[in-house]
């Protein structure tokens, strides 16, 4: 089918990129799961039988030592808005909010206090505990409004001398709302506490200035609109100025100066390579590095428009087939506000979700009740859009 938003639709050739866009199944769930794409595949029989096969161990002195830093800085460029030598590929989200949010609070000796929204991820606020705990400080929670998200007067009113780290999300997992990131980091910076920023709802999909805010650490996962697969290599930033003074927690020998001296102790490394650890994941970078190209490619503000402008169709079709049953909008109307999905919140949702499934349609559900239309913005199309939204009407209408 076509539809005359695809045909004007200066990103849609990009589509065919990505395997399986020419089925009939529905994808509405980009942000927790991208899309391969179809060079991924052959690049990755070619390292198994020509880098990995041939090379061997070899391969470690040409190019997969470096990698972790040279796509930490294509990253950067593309997409982070962070200059080179800031970002590093490697471990998990969580290993590295862990190592992030331990660098903080050590780095703000004496203060006892450690910010977070009570509707963070789940492994945002389990770390926060978790490190004040092991730390011996105390979390304090902001409640915030779960259809929207953390604000600058929000923090204003929790953060003070006590404060060693705010924690905070970029883009809500839940309702997709943008934080005014330099708003708040201001506002943390003027209580002399760090600032920690979560970018796995928003890299490669909402374009950051990491540099340009004065972001002091920053993390995110690469399996969402940075298409690396289930269980990719996640990142870290760390600004440039703390890099000389900043210690991170998990001592392993990648990290030290001299990796293959083997020596008694650890002295870390200069440079953002002292926040790795273990040997890099060569191959579930490979996948990272075609999607950062293909971003590259597009032009990052050219993706978040497409984003906008699919989460606005998104809402449109909402207000006009699917609110009759009894669904709302549980994200911010304004484009501006919103990040790459947009949550429906109906009571039956989850019963919606697992029927869709049914139908190859696939959407996520979070609780209470809501079905998130996930919608990566260079492998979506909006006839797929609204395709799958006639689909949530026709289940609603069953249920009904």
């Amino acid at each position: 089918m076509t539809h005359a938003l695809d045909d004007a639709d200066p990103l849609a050739a990009l589509r065919e990129r990505f395997v399986g866009t020419d089925s009939p199944l529905v994808y509405l769930d980009g942000n927790s799961l991208g899309r391969p794409l179809k060079g991924t595949a052959e690049r990755l029989r070619s390292f198994v039988g020509k880098e990995w096969g041939e090379r061997l161990i070899r391969g470690w002195d040409e190019g997969w030592f470096d990698l972790p830093l040279s796509l930490g800085d294509e990253l950067g460029r593309v997409c982070l808005g962070a200059a080179p030598g800031q970002v590093t590929i490697g471990d998990s989200t969580t290993v590295l909010l862990y190592k992030l949010m331990r660098t903080a609070v050590a780095a703000r000796p004496g203060r006892t206090e450690i910010v977070i929204d009570r509707d963070n991820f789940p492994t945002d606020r389990y770390l926060a505990e978790g490190v004040a705990r092991e730390c011996g400080l105390t979390v304090r929670w902001v409640d915030v409004d779960t259809s929207a998200g953390v604000t600058v007067e929000q923090v204003a009113e929790v953060v003070g001398e006590q404060t060693a780290l705010v924690s905070l999300s970029h883009v809500s997992y839940r309702s997709s709302w943008v934080a005014d990131v330099p708003g708040i980091t201001r506002v943390a910076h003027d209580a002399g506490a760090l600032v920690l920023w979560d970018l796995c709802h928003s890299v490669g999909s909402v374009p950051t200035e990491l540099d340009a805010w004065e972001v002091d650490l920053a993390a995110g996962c690469t399996y969402k609109y940075l298409n690396g697969g289930p269980g990719s290599p996640a990142f870290c930033y760390v600004a440039e100025r703390h890099l000389e003074s900043f210690t991170q927690p998990i001592q392993g020998w990648l990290g030290s100066t001299d990796p293959f001296l083997m020596g008694p102790d650890y002295l870390p490394v200069r440079g953002i390579r002292r926040f790795t650890s273990g040997t890099p994941a060569v191959i579930g970078m490979l996948p990272v590095q075609d999607m950062v190209a293909l971003i590259d490619e597009a032009g990052i503000d050219a993706v978040r428009a497409k984003s906008e402008q699919l989460t606005a169709y998104a809402v449109e079709l909402t207000d006009e087939h699917l609110a009759t049953y009894g669904v709302t909008v549980a994200s911010p109307r304004a484009p501006e506000r919103r990040g790459g999905h947009v949550t429906l919140h109906h009571p039956r949702m989850r019963e919606v979700v697992t029927m869709l499934w049914q139908r190859d349609v696939l959407p996520d559900y979070r609780d209470p009740g809501g079905l998130r239309v996930g919608l990566s913005p260079l492998s979506t199309s909006y006839d797929e859009l609204g395709r799958g939204v006639e689909q949530v009407r026709q289940v609603l209408q069953a249920l009904d």
